[in-house]
């Protein structure tokens, strides 16, 4: 079994090539969670449950497939501020998920809810219980990361990146007790900052890998993001845009980094770690398929 630390749009896209190859559990981030029209919306976890349940939009890689959008337009239309267009079927898990944490369960219950619902077997667990959000600092003020990429574009000039909350942040046991019993964690190719970051700073979390086999897949190839604001966010943080850039984000604990093709000069050794090429963008599930089957041979004893 091997433990999988996602965000969304890369690493579910990975999910997906890598379920019918192997066991796994995917520990997701939640920072980026966020309360719209009186529901909670956890981005990150319902992209990996949704793509593992093959019913993802894979044309935004958020959302569920085939759904519409007439609540939301209505909630505009009378008048509402609601940033972020939620589809119908996917605000019903929204207040699905919302009346579980009402009622008393945790984030981790609601969630083993959902994607059991789903028909999901892998465990998908988030980081924390914790409320932690994460706030971009921006030449336009403070605001929140979904402030920022849906409303204002992810436009605004990245002055620094925190996690609000993260300081009381502590890794549930389901979490600790998969990271103690996997051969190795793949860490997806997702945004370094702002998709992964926060699962590490959750306390315990990094302990623990310090003592796993760790392996990561570069969400930069070259010296551009994949997709996303990750370029942004890693050079207000202090890191270069590059896979050496997210060597150093993760040196801590990092054995293997995996580059594209693009970057195989990179191939050999930085520092402690080993960096390895193969083909990453992930265009089809066939490629998605291909680099899970890479990561297995390559480093499943």
């Amino acid at each position: 079994m091997i433990v999988v630390l996602s965000g969304g749009t890369g690493t579910p896209k990975l999910l997906i090539g890598l379920k019918d190859l192997e066991d796994f559990a995917v520990i997701v981030n939640t920072a980026e969670d966020i309360w719209i029209s009186g529901n909670k919306v956890c981005p990150d976890i319902d992209s990996v449950i949704y793509a593992l349940a093959d019913v993802i939009d894979e044309n935004k890689w958020w959302g569920l497939r085939g759904d519409s959008f007439r609540t939301h337009e209505m909630i505009l239309k009378l008048g509402g501020d609601e940033f972020m267009a939620i589809g119908d079927l996917d605000r019903a898990v929204h207040i699905f998920r919302s009346e579980l944490l009402r009622r008393g369960y945790t984030l981790t219950e609601a969630t083993r809810k959902l994607r059991i619902s789903f028909g999901v077997e892998q465990e998908v667990l988030p980081m924390c219980e914790e409320e932690v959000s994460t706030m971009i600092l921006t030449s336009r003020g403070e605001m929140h990361f979904q402030e920022f990429w849906i409303k204002f574009k992810g436009l605004p000039e990245v002055l620094d990146v925190y996690f609000k909350g993260i300081e009381n942040a502590r890794a549930t046991e389901d979490v600790l007790r998969v990271l103690d019993d996997c051969d190795f964690v793949l860490i997806g190719p997702s945004n370094p900052i702002t998709s992964i970051m926060p699962i590490l700073l959750v306390k315990g979390v990094k302990e623990m890998l310090r003592e796993k086999f760790v392996i990561a897949v570069s969400p930069i190839v070259g010296k551009n993001p994949v997709s996303g604001p990750a370029g942004k966010f890693m050079r207000a943080k202090g890191y270069e845009v590059s896979p050496i850039g997210v060597v150093n984000v993760y040196s801590d604990f990092l054995d293997v980094l995996i580059v594209d093709r693009v970057d195989e000069g990179l191939v050999g050794k930085y520092g402690d770690v080993k960096i390895v090429s193969t083909n990453t963008i992930m265009k089809s599930r066939d490629d998605a398929r291909r680099l899970a089957q890479f990561i297995l041979k390559k480093f499943k004893t």
